[in-house]
């Protein structure tokens, strides 16, 4: 991919290695090929930095990665259970969400259940447990208090640290919230994948919807801005990136596109304040066929004008793996950007020497 010295918002190549682990899930065989792709969350502790965490629902299971040697253990959950957010909350605990059973369940370090919460709904006309497919999942600005996002329901939920478990329902029916997590404000971010709006939920529960401008741009991730006062948050089909700050303005920054199919997935900051995302090539359009990619957003567009790409480096790295189904990136306890790739079944990482540019 070319560099233009004229245009710094112009796509420029980075030359470097990604490297990719793939898990040897031991449940995979059992799956179709054709429904096989299931590495999803990941996370860690900072005061356990060896270790990164991750989620594979289609295989019921999590991971260990070790940060030095890519060496990966597996901790099996029930069969039909489908772990998909993790969170570490202030004490250390870490949470899953099992997302087809409805629960939100604490493992110990040898992935062992040793506490869990039923969180779906009850309906009181037929008596029936509605379920809510808890999906991201987040600490509080308390550090405690556990915040959820139901897919199913329209809602989001917590668990506060007594163990009361709570549901709050968005405005929207159908809004497919799938991503939620604390603000600088003290508030709960949440992104409406369907619903094409932000949500803003307060401590006493209030919630306020902020429709994002572009139609149907399928918010994905959303993260606080390193020290600011404001969420950034990623548009799946919108293919941009956005700024919400705490009244509800929203900026929004296209993402120079590689080719005409490609879509967005995570984004997360790395420690210089530079926003990564993943763009890869939607699989419900493969053709034109192509490479996926992390970009690299230069911090320039934390100051940038609304809207204006046009001082902004994007770099570009090419993940060696195809047909990725990106999902989730992190900047890891090594200061490298760690990402999933769902549908490929694997864990790259991209070494930060590359962030040169």
């Amino acid at each position: 991919m070319a560099s233009s010295d004229h245009d710094p918002s112009s796509p420029r190549s980075a030359v470097g290695s990604i490297t990719e682990i793939a898990p040897a899930y031991p449940n995979r065989d059992r799956v179709p090929p054709a429904k096989r792709g299931s590495t999803h969350e990941i996370t860690f502790h900072p005061g356990e930095p060896e270790l990164l965490w991750i989620s594979a629902p289609t295989y019921d299971v999590v991971a260990t990665i070790a940060v030095a040697s890519g060496e990966v253990a597996f901790y099996p959950m029930a069969e039909g259970s489908a772990p998909h957010g993790m969170a570490f909350d202030a004490k250390g605990r870490l949470w899953v969400a099992l997302e087809d059973f409805g629960k939100i369940v604490e493992l110990d370090r040898q992935g062992k259940i040793v506490k869990e919460y039923d969180v779906n709904l009850e309906c009181t006309t037929s008596r029936k447990a509605i379920l809510t497919h808890p999906h991201g999942l987040s600490a509080g600005p308390d550090g405690e208090t556990l915040w959820f996002a139901c897919k199913a329901t329209g809602t989001v939920g917590r668990i506060t640290p007594d163990g009361k478990v709570e549901t709050i329902a968005l405005h929207t029916v159908g809004s497919v919230p799938i991503y939620i997590k604390p603000g600088p404000d003290g508030n709960m971010w949440a992104t409406e994948l369907v619903g094409n709006a932000i949500a803003r939920i307060t401590p006493d529960g209030e919630v306020t919807d902020f429709p994002i401008p572009t139609a149907n741009s399928r918010p994905i991730a959303i993260v606080p801005e390193p020290g600011g006062a404001a969420m950034w948050f990623s548009e799946e089909a919108g293919n941009k990136v956005a700024r919400i700050d705490m009244d509800g303005k929203i900026t929004e920054f296209p993402v120079p596109m590689t080719q005409p199919n490609v879509i967005l997935a995570g984004l997360a900051f790395d420690g210089e304040g530079n926003l990564w995302t993943q763009q890869y090539v939607d699989q419900s359009r493969p053709l034109p066929a192509g490479p996926d990619h992390l970009v690299r957003i230069d911090k320039a567009i934390l100051t940038a004008p609304p809207g204006d790409v046009s001082g902004i480096v994007f770099t570009y790295y090419q993940v060696p793996t195809r047909n990725t189904g990106m999902h989730r990136i992190i900047e890891g306890p090594d200061r490298n950007m760690w990402f999933t790739e769902l549908k490929a079944d694997r864990v790259g990482r991209a070494i930060s020497g590359l962030a040169s540019g």
